[in-house]
């Protein structure tokens, strides 16, 4: 430290000091150093340190990861192809698997199915033969796919025992198909066509909104009227309306991407107001004025300069829309106009399942709508998460 001294128009008589050392406007002393990743983070940075405090989210985040990732080798996970069948086999219920037989450790296995015919319900009737353990097989070569529709396989996870034992953890259909092998080929198709459905719905509400938000005036007002006709349809009919109007010679495939259209088209509305909203408020701001005064074209400025500003706030919105758009999909094939066999879908799979009478001697039959009921519930959760982290300074 060096001193200065005293001088005569220092009243105390105290002395000056001054630190020689060179000035650092960052090297603050604060009550609590390690909040100083929080001061100089980004918007990002601020949203991930508040969305990760948000545990359930977190979990649905880390569900809804490990299905989308499962889409991607459905092929191999699944104990039997798409369309393989057993007809001595149909209505199997689930079978478990053990670990222990007559107290020895024997690894997972499963017993040989023995049937019955009942006269009286016109059902069979299956019993394990607890003399006859069958152990299954793990990375095995097993039925024959078309990996992703290109490439010839045969590779799976897991096995059955043998040609005359069968694997049924989830129980078979009426045709002796593996009901787990269907659900998984079906989330390909249901998750798939929630994510093509809601660029769709990204896509039209960011253009619409982002024109109704910027120009204001007539613009506004013919999109605002458009809007508020389309959203006082009830949906569930419009749906019907449109996926009827598809033509019967199409092929599964474009049926498919017909359901994503019309699923995207009807749901852009909600994301192009919040979008209006959004930008009514931001285009007023120093920055946009700003750009506006440099010469900049109205696109350049809704993309680079007033859509990054509340990003978040879609992201969140999307995540919200997606669940909406399995849950169209799984209507419509479940009332037979949707996606037809032999894609397989939650909602195909449910289509089956319609009859009350089956559903009461195989329950079995209803259980795609579990994998329905959890993708719903971990978005949502995933989706209240990211709007609570769009805003971190709250």
């Amino acid at each position: 430290m060096t001193d200065l001294g005293n001088t005569s128009g220092n009243p105390g008589g105290l002395p000056h000091y001054v630190n020689p050392a060179p000035f650092d406007p960052y090297a603050i002393d604060r009550p609590n150093p390690a909040l100083e990743k929080i001061y100089m983070a980004s918007q990002w940075r601020m949203m991930w340190l508040r969305f990760r405090r948000h545990r359930v989210a977190i979990a649905s985040g880390i569900v809804l990861l490990a299905m989308y990732a499962a889409i991607l080798c459905v092929e191999i996970l699944a104990p039997y192809g798409q369309h393989s069948r057993d007809v001595d086999h149909i209505y199997a219920p689930p079978q478990e698997v053990h670990w222990f037989h007559d107290g020895a450790f024997v690894g997972p296995f499963v017993y040989s199915l023995d049937y019955q015919l009942d006269m009286e319900d016109l059902q069979r009737i299956y019993t394990e033969d607890t003399s006859d353990p069958r152990p299954l097989r793990f990375l095995c070569q097993g039925d024959s796919y078309r990996f992703w529709g290109l490439i010839e396989g045969n590779f799976h996870l897991v096995c059955p025992p043998d040609a005359e034992t069968p694997l049924y953890l989830l129980g078979s259909d009426r045709l002796g198909r593996d009901m787990l092998s269907r659900i998984l080929y079906g989330m390909r198709i249901s998750l798939t066509i929630g994510l093509f459905g809601v660029t769709v719905s990204f896509a039209l509400g960011i253009i619409f909104g982002g024109l109704a938000g910027y120009y204001g005036g007539w613009v506004d007002d013919l999109l605002q009227r458009t809007i508020e006709v389309l959203r006082s349809i009830p949906h569930l009919p419009l749906w019907l309306a449109l996926a009827a109007i598809l033509p019967v010679h199409w092929s599964p495939m474009l049926v498919f991407f017909g359901i994503t259209i019309i699923l995207g088209l009807i749901d852009w509305t909600g994301l192009a107001r919040a979008v209006r909203s959004r930008l009514l408020s931001l285009r007023e701001e120093d920055f946009c004025v700003a750009a506006q005064l440099m010469g900049a074209k109205p696109s350049r400025i809704i993309f680079r300069h007033l859509m990054p500003s509340f990003m978040s706030h879609l992201i969140a919105s999307a995540t919200l829309a997606i669940p909406g758009m399995i849950l169209g999909e799984t209507a419509l094939s479940f009332l037979g106009l949707g996606i037809r066999p032999p894609i397989t879908s939650w909602g195909v799979l449910l289509n089956e399942a319609q009859d009350i009478n089956v559903v009461a001697l195989y329950p079995w039959l209803m259980l795609p709508i579990v994998p329905v009921i959890v993708v719903v519930l971990a978005f949502n959760f995933l989706g209240d998460g990211l709007r609570d982290a769009a805003d971190p300074y709250r």
